[in-house]
């Protein structure tokens, strides 16, 4: 598949996933990245506290835990990214005055943890068997010293860029669900790093098809 775009290197990492690999929440799954590495669990639909309840739809709680010490800023913002993807994704009027928690554990930071983390929690949900109007995946672009764009960049390419952002996209018309960006960036930059990570949530969407695939090949025989 080519992704070739002017000023740009659209190349990803290897992905792996493995789903079901946790017997106390309702669906698990460990997403790969390289060498960056995220492990999700989802519990519910169940019974939420009176003071977080929506008579319309469930409450969604979404908890970041880093690889050592205590949740900071940088986990509570990406815990919100995370759960405005996740609540426009799914179709949580189907299950009103219910609580649903998504708990992810960094297992390791080598670069987009963010997208990994969308990744992650998009392929747990699917295990959980929650009802979603779309796929989503999370693209991280940097825009290096030289502007060029990169995609899915490791640590040391973040620390060099002057400009890192992290996109959702959804797998049905390859809207932009939730945008985080950081540093210095124009408008045509920005137009840029989102056309080329529409066309890069291909491979993911692919991957995500493969997986699930194999996983229930697996299973009927």
């Amino acid at each position: 598949m080519d992704l070739s775009v002017h000023g740009v290197s659209p190349a990803t990492r290897e992905f792996g996933c493995e789903q079901n690999l946790l017997s106390r929440p309702d669906g698990s799954a460990s997403f790969i990245q390289g060498n960056t590495s995220v492990l999700a669990g989802v519990y519910g639909p169940a019974e939420v506290k009176v003071s977080k309840e929506i008579y319309d739809r469930a409450t969604l709680e979404v908890v970041m835990q880093p690889k050592i010490g205590l949740p900071g800023v940088r986990e509570r913002a990406r815990e919100q990214c995370v759960r405005e993807t996740c609540e426009a994704a799914l179709l949580s009027t189907l299950h009103p005055r219910s609580s649903l928690t998504l708990i992810l554990q960094e297992v390791h930071d080598d670069g987009s943890l963010l997208a990994c983390c969308l990744n992650a929690a998009c392929m747990a949900l699917m295990d959980a068997g929650l009802p979603m109007s779309c796929l989503f995946c999370g693209i991280t672009c940097v825009i290096d010293t030289d502007g060029q764009i990169i995609t899915d960049p490791t640590l040391q390419q973040e620390k060099e860029s002057r400009a890192l952002m992290t996109f959702a996209i959804d797998s049905t018309d390859k809207r932009v669900l939730m945008s985080s960006t950081k540093g210095s960036i124009s408008i045509q930059e920005l137009q840029e790093a989102i056309a080329l990570s529409q066309k890069a949530s291909h491979r993911i969407f692919e991957f995500y098809r493969g997986s699930v695939s194999r996983r229930y090949s697996k299973t009927l025989k």
